[in-house]
């Protein structure tokens, strides 16, 4: 039987801190794990984007486990997936983690805000009772198929409440069995600590741009004792930077002959999906 992604992304957690690139498709999942990243990440926020929605919880489950198929299958490596504040309440939460585990997820994380949600970065968010979300953690550890699929408890309390009762909740749900804490909107290597001191264990920490948390290295988090670092936007950021250039110049110039040094060519492509024009194209061990 092949390995668990769960398994493999616990061992990775072990070896050291784990960085962890957004893949806001499969194309993009492959490059992540061509580049050397041993494993990806599925942003709802992103996933959103790219269907042409804001990040206010618009994406359903069934959206969300075919991107997890694809880019799953596409990357080879362990995914961890955004399952904002599980789709609803217990019963809800509980069909997520079968759902996303059968995807091919290797882990997932849910967060104790409010649904409709919003943004971790943003402010006006709403918490759940941290004993309802403690409620909602222990259903989900109980749900899993393979006891080594990760579940990740995020918490907004800092933006709401302050960094004391984000530790607090960072606790409470790692009693109620949570594998690793999530504490989202931390603004800066003094609070990151801090929190990593008070509530020892597996974290992650999202190093998102243009948010409340400044550009802190990979190298800082890893000292600081953070088991996972996601960047959840930033491919999707840099694309869509040049796609917006792209356009600017086509309309202007009737044609981006002066971004073709910047392109992927189509031998690139090609490599990249390991695929050789006139043969036959089959899977060679990517998916699991």
């Amino acid at each position: 039987m092949p390995t668990h992604p769960g398994t493999q992304l616990r061992s990775l957690m072990d070896a050291g801190t784990v960085a962890v690139p957004g893949a806001f498709n499969a194309l993009v999942a492959r490059a992540v794990a061509d580049a050397g990243f041993e494993a990806t990440y599925i942003s709802g926020g992103a996933t959103a984007n790219v269907a042409g929605y804001p990040d206010v919880g618009l994406i359903t489950l069934t959206e969300m486990c075919r991107t997890i198929r694809e880019i799953a299958g596409a990357s080879g490596i362990p995914v961890i997936v955004d399952a904002d504040t599980g789709y609803g309440e217990i019963e809800a939460a509980v069909r997520t983690v079968r759902e996303y585990e059968m995807a091919g997820a290797a882990a997932l994380h849910v967060e104790d805000q409010v649904f409709p949600k919003r943004c971790g970065h943003l402010d006006g968010k709403t918490l759940v009772p941290m004993e309802d979300m403690c409620a909602k953690i222990r259903a989900m550890t109980e749900a899993r198929i393979d006891p080594d699929f990760v579940i990740i408890a995020r918490t907004d309390a800092h933006g709401v409440h302050g960094i004391d009762e984000a530790i607090e909740r960072s606790n409470a749900y790692r009693e109620a069995g949570a594998d690793v804490i999530f504490p989202e909107g931390l603004r800066g290597e003094e609070e990151f600590e801090t929190l990593a001191q008070a509530s020892p264990g597996h974290l992650l920490a999202n190093m998102t741009e243009f948010g409340k948390t400044p550009i802190i290295p990979l190298q800082r988090f890893e000292a600081m004792g953070y088991s996972i670092v996601i960047y959840p936007l930033s491919m999707m950021r840099v694309a869509m930077g040049a796609v917006v250039r792209g356009l600017e110049m086509l309309k202007r110039d009737g044609s981006v002959e002066g971004l073709l040094d910047e392109m992927q060519d189509r031998a690139a492509l090609y490599e990249l999906l390991d695929y050789v024009p006139g043969a036959h194209w089959t899977f060679r061990g990517k998916g699991y």
